[in-house]
């Protein structure tokens, strides 16, 4: 195993389950320092306790949601005094959605932008200065392979998705000559369960697995390859089966892949 994680400090968002959990019981196990964020108080004191038994070097749990965009810079600014400096932020919380467009409420576009989207951006806002001030940094955000491309039921979703790209494509230029990298990570279906807290068009839990999902990679799968393309530096990297390829075919093949989106029954 590499040492390349041994004591960096690692900030993960989202971390009481699914991709989260197993990213972080994967720095542990490579001996990372952790800062573990969720707004599940008590599953992120679960993953904590595990963590500590895979290896962690330390662990502080720092429960805050990402929709209270108000309270971040206090929150980093409380980490920061602990740790002094953050090696790694691993922007993962966030929520989804499953509902057509024209049944989905603007209260949920508006609640998916302020967590998936605003929450991101004030979180990495509020922790660049101390970035810059080390000129030394790595910002991993994980989006989605709906962040390359919309596809039905995910309007409001990919729309934050799409968002994250934007900011992070831009900042990734911005921050070169600092010394400070951005990672996009896009996964494509990974069994966890996002689908069954998706949101409703009324802002409802969905509460049911996708068949998709439940077939998709495991996300302790996942999150050894997310810690290699961060080892990597890499600037974007995609997971999934045969879903990446949707990539591929919006770039060379827009009208086809149009009229296969207009088909697909994934839900």
């Amino acid at each position: 195993m590499s040492n390349f994680f041994k004591n960096k400090r690692v900030w993960i968002t989202g971390a009481s389950s699914g991709i989260g959990e197993a990213l972080a019981l994967a720095f542990a196990e490579s001996g990372a320092q952790l800062i573990l964020s969720s707004r599940n108080e008590v599953e992120i004191n679960r993953v904590s306790a595990a963590c500590s038994k895979a290896g962690a070097s330390a662990v502080i749990v720092q429960p805050f949601d990402l929709e209270r965009h108000d309270i971040i810079p206090a929150i980093v600014e409380s980490i920061l005094k602990k740790v002094g400096k953050v090696d790694i932020l691993i922007n993962n919380g966030g929520i989804s959605q499953r509902s057509l467009a024209k049944e989905t409420s603007l209260e949920v576009d508006k609640k998916l932008m302020a967590v998936n989207y605003f929450g991101t951006v004030a979180l990495t806002k509020a922790l660049l200065p101390n970035m810059l001030m080390h000129q030394l940094g790595h910002i991993v955000t994980v989006t989605s392979l709906t962040g390359k491309f919309g596809s039905p039921y995910r309007s409001s979703y990919a729309a934050a998705k799409h968002a994250l790209h934007g900011f992070f494509d831009s900042l990734r230029a911005e921050m070169h000559d600092a010394h400070i990298k951005v990672t996009l990570i896009c996964p494509g279906f990974v069994r966890t369960n996002v689908s069954k807290n998706a949101l409703t068009g009324a802002g409802e839990k969905l509460g049911t697995m996708d068949e998709a999902t439940d077939k998709g990679m495991e996300p302790e799968r996942l999150a050894h390859k997310i810690l290699h393309a961060i080892e990597q530096g890499k600037e974007e990297v995609y997971f999934g089966g045969k879903e990446v390829l949707g990539v591929y075919l919006k770039r060379f093949f827009p009208h086809y892949f149009s009229k296969m989106l207009r088909k697909a029954k994934v839900r």
